[in-house]
């Protein structure tokens, strides 16, 4: 844990005990206020204290609270998207088992509105054959929350709005619902919610399936918006996976939430949504020297891994539902990054993550630029699979450490925010070679905040055949992923 101390002044005390979990510290002080510990009530606080005197605290071992996350979400334009710019965000929530459920969220809006589409890996597929709208989300189903002033309310208020479907297309399968102050009020918003599934015999048959598809669209106007929110408007988002495995609903399964823990009563614990993506800052005057990082680099250690079906999509794991989730590749020197729109194809997901510490830079400069650059050697498909499609590769950063040898999908960090991307060519069009990513900001914010650079690559593709593989920081040279790095005084 390191020292932090939050807006409202609560204090995290930097104690490591190997053999307790709560120990009693005392503390000795002058000063006429102190709140301590990680949760208390600021009113209950002790605020007026002789000098001198003495205070004995329970210590409570937790780590600090994860940062909430921001999905920064792209404007395309006038509807319909050019395929050749098509850039949305992508985040990512859930895990792979036989009875968790796993999503990918793709976000982007145009100037009438705001588009989601959620691919949800599901072995069992259910949804209410004779639906009402309380019943919605104990089924196959999700639901989206959105705050359009982005504060932090402790309970819906008129700004914040509810809207939940389940697996099907009749209006009976979806419902809305705004903020009252206190709760929530059902009100006929139109908006559209479309599902598609992947399996061999379909909803409620009990067989198993792949998943299942969600496309959301919201029009501006029905949120009673003028027009589209400008760049820079922030949202507050939180998005709740539903599941059922059986017909009779027993035993209840948790919710997957994005962000961790959300409730959708607490605006407050909801993700942040900013429209656009923000350009970086750049100090002003010129550059004074530079700074390369690589893994074996003068030293440094960078650590690597993939998550998902590697580029086998998972053909050597006997159960996918028990065993894909829970692969790891430490170790590989190969890597795989990969997408696409069908959900059935989902063994084929791979997804990446590397953390470069920034001990390197000399302390107290500013960042003028940063990329990321990696070597790209081969992709899928081509010869008898067809041609390969370009891929747009989404690069964002984590806020949590892991370790490489148990890194998976489902134990893997989530988002913390998403930085745009780059477009890669497959090898039979440009030919091998580096590609490189903007992460100026990015950098930047974790240099500044004393922390390592934790990134985490994955493509918004929609076609087969589309991983690209590059190499990894277990190999050595030019062609291992470095960070590029230029500063001023």
């Amino acid at each position: 844990m390191s020292a932090r101390l939050t807006s409202r002044k609560k204090i995290w005390l930097p104690f490591i005990l190997a053999a307790a979990l709560t120990a009693l510290l005392t503390l000795t002080w002058d000063a006429p206020q102190v709140w301590a510990g990680a949760d208390q009530d600021p009113a209950a606080a002790v605020k007026s204290t002789p000098a001198a005197a003495s205070l004995y605290l329970p210590l409570i071992l937790t780590q600090p609270p994860i940062p909430q996350p921001v999905i920064n979400v792209p404007y395309l334009g006038a509807e319909p998207a050019d395929p050749d710019a098509f850039e949305p965000a992508i985040f990512w929530l859930g895990q792979v088992t036989s009875s968790l459920n796993s999503a990918d969220v793709r976000l982007w809006h145009y100037d009438q509105k705001l588009k989601i589409v959620l691919h949800i890996i599901d072995r069992q597929l259910w949804y209410d054959e004779t639906p009402s709208p309380a019943s919605l989300e104990d089924w196959d189903a999700v639901t989206l929350l959105l705050d359009l002033q982005g504060g932090a309310e402790d309970s819906p208020g008129a700004s914040t709005y509810r809207f939940i479907s389940q697996l099907g297309n009749s209006p009976a399968d979806r419902a809305a619902y705004q903020g009252n102050g206190a709760g929530w009020s059902a009100i006929p918003i139109p908006f559209t919610a479309e599902t598609t599934w992947r399996g061999s015999t379909g909803p409620n048959s009990g067989a198993d399936a792949k998943g299942w598809q969600l496309t959301w669209e919201i029009p501006f106007s029905e949120l009673g918006l003028p027009a589209r929110p400008s760049a820079g408007t922030e949202w507050r988002l939180a998005v709740l996976l539903h599941d059922r495995d059986e017909a009779a609903g027993s035993p209840a399964i948790p919710d997957q939430t994005w962000p961790r823990d959300a409730q959708a009563s607490v605006p407050a614990g909801w993700g942040r949504m900013r429209f656009g993506l923000p350009a970086y800052n750049q100090p002003p005057g010129a550059a004074q020297g530079s700074t390369t990082i690589r893994n074996g680099l003068d030293g440094v250690h960078v650590v690597d891994g993939h998550v998902g079906g590697h580029t086998i999509c998972g053909a050597d794991l006997a159960n996918h539902w028990e065993a894909w989730g829970e692969a790891n590749y430490a170790g590989y020197s190969q890597i795989n990054i990969q997408n696409q729109w069908d959900i059935s194809d989902y063994p084929c997901f791979s997804k990446y993550y590397i953390t470069f510490p920034l001990d390197a830079i000399p302390a107290g400069k500013t960042i003028h630029e940063a990329n990321l650059s990696m070597f790209l050697f081969g992709n899928a498909g081509g010869g008898e699979w067809g041609p390969p499609p370009d891929s747009f590769i989404q690069v964002a950063t984590v806020a949590e450490d892991w370790d490489e040898g148990t890194l998976n999908w489902n134990n893997a960090p989530r988002l913390l925010e998403n930085y745009g991307g780059t477009w890669v060519q497959p090898v039979q069009d440009a030919g091998q070679g580096a590609y490189y990513w903007d992460v100026s900001r990015a950098l930047a914010a974790a240099y500044q905040a004393g922390q390592p650079l934790r990134l985490a690559l994955y493509s918004i593709d929609g076609e087969r055949h589309s991983g690209k593989y590059f190499w990894s920081a277990d190999i050595s040279g030019e062609k291992s992923p470095t960070l590029h790095i230029t500063w001023g005084e």
